[in-house]
């Protein structure tokens, strides 16, 4: 019988019932069924460590949570969670540009935290996303194309290992660590308890959401690729399809361009010459105010997600297949509804050679993402056939989209994980688990 009086002492312990036990859920309400044994909530990186020690002396499975937006629920677990939500303080060094935060700072706390110094790094655009989850699995945001990856802002990062011990992960200290933190992934190699980053001033810009009606989807989505193949880095942009219950499709674009509405305007004008959208916001904004602008929200609930990534636009062949598909989307209580989009990447992302970090799709032009969604009022038929729609899609895709998957969205059901999510990278990967966490003490269903 498992003692837990060992656990005691290190941060707030919560078990079934504790008033802020049901906080540690998986966003994914998908996983809403896991429920963890007990919630440990640790205030320092000796916590961390004494509850690493604890676990693996009393053989309890640990899955550590950061912001919780595992898409496969891999933030929690039937043992304990190790919750890091405290860890998130936030220290900037302007003499070097240096930023180090703990080990689950949200995005919030990050933007509030950089916006008075006016430096940044690539940040994720969801208020509750952990700096650790979007590190380790690399980190595409909204100005990647031009100042690469989250993790390739990485200077360094500590890390609990399986054994208790703290080690810190750099260029010169464990670099092949260091290596595997940079796109290998989360909940694999340790905990991480900070990250310390090379931030730059943040750049002014401006923003774009522009809508299109249903009928014109596929001439949209083509001209867009077009558009995105040759813009300048400086303009990111997702390209998107969606249908909710009840609802006619529309078809839309996102962007973030690091130069003037001016310019977004030129950018944008052959897409406009196709097909007159319905909405055309356009604005100059400071940094600030676009990351602001830009942010994700949700209705929440339950869904599923699938990736593709592909190094060359999608022909109308395939961008017909996807509208058809939204189309006959069976629908679910989730007003998020269901849909495709095509992130474009490219840039400074590819300017890194695949070797250099873990994440291995530096080739990627655009990362195509499925998904669907639900509510836990669903009947499991409705459940069922979102699954269903959502495999067949991801299936149909394969014929015009390699079965490489990026690991942030990561997929449940993605059978051959290793080659998908890490390609050339997964064997160096499998010696780093090997050398640092040989038991495999730190594991989930897609870790090495």
């Amino acid at each position: 019988m498992t003692t837990w009086d060992g656990l005691r002492g290190l941060g707030e312990l919560r078990f079934v019932g504790d008033p802020g036990f049901a906080a540690a859920a998986p966003v994914n309400r998908r996983f809403a069924a896991t429920r963890p044994a007990a919630v440990l909530t640790v205030t320092s990186a000796a916590g961390v460590a004494r509850a690493v020690e604890w676990a693996r002396a009393e053989s309890v499975p640990l899955a550590v949570r950061g912001g919780g937006h595992s898409y496969a629920g891999h933030s929690t677990g039937p043992g304990l969670v190790l919750d890091l939500g405290r860890l998130s303080g936030i220290r900037v060094d302007r003499g070097t540009g240096l930023v180090t935060v703990g080990g689950a700072t949200p995005m919030k706390a990050l933007y509030a935290g950089l916006r008075p110094w006016d430096l940044t790094f690539p940040l994720g655009n969801s208020d509750t996303v952990g700096i650790g989850g979007l590190t380790l699995g690399g980190g595409v945001t909204t100005i990647s194309r031009a100042h690469g990856l989250t993790c390739d802002a990485l200077v360094s990062t500590d890390v609990v290992l399986a054994d208790g011990s703290l080690v810190t992960a750099s260029a010169t200290e464990n670099p092949d660590l260091f290596w595997a933190c940079r796109g290998g992934g989360g909940g694999t190699f340790g905990v991480n308890t900070s990250f310390t980053f090379r931030a730059r001033p943040a750049p002014s810009g401006s923003t774009c959401v522009v809508l299109w009606a249903w009928p014109h989807a596929v001439e949209v989505l083509a001209v867009m690729q077009e558009i995105m193949l040759a813009a300048p880095e400086e303009f990111s942009a997702r390209i998107g399809i969606a249908r909710s219950a009840g609802e006619d499709g529309v078809v839309s674009v996102v962007g973030h361009h690091l130069g003037p509405a001016s310019e977004l305007w030129e950018l944008l004008a052959p897409a406009f010459a196709v097909a007159a959208p319905d909405r055309v916001d356009i604005e100059d904004r400071d940094f600030w105010d676009a990351a602001s602008f830009l942010h994700h929200s949700s209705e929440g609930g339950a869904f599923a997600v699938r990736t593709r990534c592909t190094p060359h636009a999608i022909a109308d062949a395939g961008l017909e297949a996807l509208v058809r598909a939204v189309e006959k989307w069976p629908g679910s209580g989730n007003p998020d509804g269901a849909g495709a989009a095509l992130f474009a990447w490219g840039g400074a992302i590819g300017r890194v050679p695949v070797a250099d970090t873990a994440f291995p799709h530096r080739d990627t032009k655009f990362l195509l993402s499925l998904d669907t969604s639900w509510t836990e009022r669903d009947a499991p038929g409705v459940v069922a056939a979102n699954l269903d729609w959502l495999h067949a899609l991801h299936a149909e895709t394969g014929e015009f989209a390699p079965d490489a998957s990026y690991v942030n969205f990561t997929d449940p059901d993605l059978e051959d994980w290793r080659g998908a999510y890490y390609g050339p990278n997964a064997a160096r990967l499998a010696e780093v688990k090997r050398r640092y966490d040989p038991d495999r003490f730190f594991s989930h269903p897609q870790g090495f």
